[in-house]
Parts: structure tokens; sequence; C-alpha cells
């Protein structure tokens, strides 16, 4: 048996090349497809923010089990409002998100509450490192208030991490529970990953030097 913080710990430590390069500059290169600008960042974070509301709203809807349908409705309701954010922020009234990401493809695909927990974990992680390059991105564009609404998005993740941490504690009743659960917050932080080397080497940039 382990515990949430040490779940945590293990799924960032094994995953920390991938995590680290998610958290690199080439992240947002990858994710505009080398637009590094304001209407292309903005495009970016929407895409993601709507992908999520829809999976946590998916999850709500058919989950079982009461603690983590609560979870995710409440996580639905905290990405619904970053994509009505990011969204009153772009220039183009008529933008429709169309791109699923990668990782919510793969989180989508998970049916039982233990992987979906552990698939949140990932997701969490990955998307932390994300949002803080976003907020980089918008410093550096000396744009302190878009910046610091940004900062109220990672600052939502941490609520989310601790949301998730409380549901593996009452999801996983076994080793075999715990195993399962890691390899969805793997999977899921592969997923964000494969999608982001795909996506450089096809634009003709490596994806591997941390920049």
């Amino acid at each position: 048996m382990t515990d949430p913080e040490t779940f945590v710990d293990t799924v960032s430590e094994e995953n920390q090349t991938a995590l680290s390069r998610l958290g690199s500059s080439k992240s947002l290169y990858a994710e505009t497809e080398g637009e590094i600008e304001t209407e292309p960042v903005l495009e970016a974070t929407a895409d993601a923010e709507y992908a999520a509301w829809q999976t946590f709203l998916e999850w709500a809807d058919d989950e079982a089990d009461d603690d983590a349908r609560e979870a995710f409705e409440t996580t639905a309701a905290e990405e619904q409002d970053h994509y009505e954010t990011v969204d009153d922020k772009l220039a183009d009234d008529e933008y429709e998100p169309e791109d699923v990401p990668a990782l919510h493809e793969y989180l989508r695909d998970q049916e039982d509450t233990v992987s979906r927990v552990g698939a949140l974990v990932g997701r969490i992680l990955a998307s932390q490192r994300s949002k803080d390059q976003v907020v980089g991105y918008f410093v550096g564009d000396a744009d302190p208030q878009t910046a610091s609404l940004f900062r109220g998005f990672g600052e939502d993740l941490d609520d989310q991490l601790e949301r998730a941490k409380a549901l593996l504690e009452t999801v996983c009743e076994s080793d075999e529970d715990w195993d399962r659960a890691e390899e969805a917050a793997t999977g899921a932080i592969q997923a964000a990953y494969d999608e982001y080397v795909e996506t450089l080497e096809g634009m003709g940039a490596n994806p591997k030097p941390v920049c």
C-alpha cells in the first residue's frame, strides 16, 4: 500500500524527463505550432480548457462513486470558468475550440474510477508545467494582468491536485488499485509528451533539449 503524497512523488520522479520538457519553452512553441503570439497562445489555452471541461463533465455524468462524481463536477466547473475567461480575451469572437489534445483523448478512454483519478493526477502534473509557460509568456509580453489570471488557473490546479489526492485515498483499496492508478497517471503524462514530441518533430524541431 502507498499514500497519496508518495504516489504523486513517485509519478513525478518516474516521469521527470517528460514533465521537465513539458515545462520548457518548447512546450508553448509546440502548442502554438510555432506562433508564439498572444492570440495563438490564448487559442491553444482555450482548446485545452474546453477539452478539460468536457472531459470532466463526461466523467461526472457516468461516475457511480459519489465522492468521485462530486470531485469531477467541481473540476469541470473550474475548467468551464477557465475556458469562458480565456474565450472572453480572444480577439476572434467566433473562435470555436476544435482540437482535442491527446491528453484528453487518453483521459476519456479511462472508464473505471481508480484509473480516472490516477489519470487526473497525471493531467494536473502535466498542466502545471504548461501553465507556467503561459504565465511566463504574458510576463515577458508586459501583460501582468493576464499573467496574474493564469497564475489563478495554476492555483486551481493546486486545489485539483489536493482533491485528487483525497480521492486516491478513498478509491484505492489495494496495491493493485494503486498500481492501476499509477499506470493511468503515467499514461496521461505520456500522452501529452508524445503529442509534444510528434508536433515538434513535424515542425523540424528537436524535442529533446530542455530550454
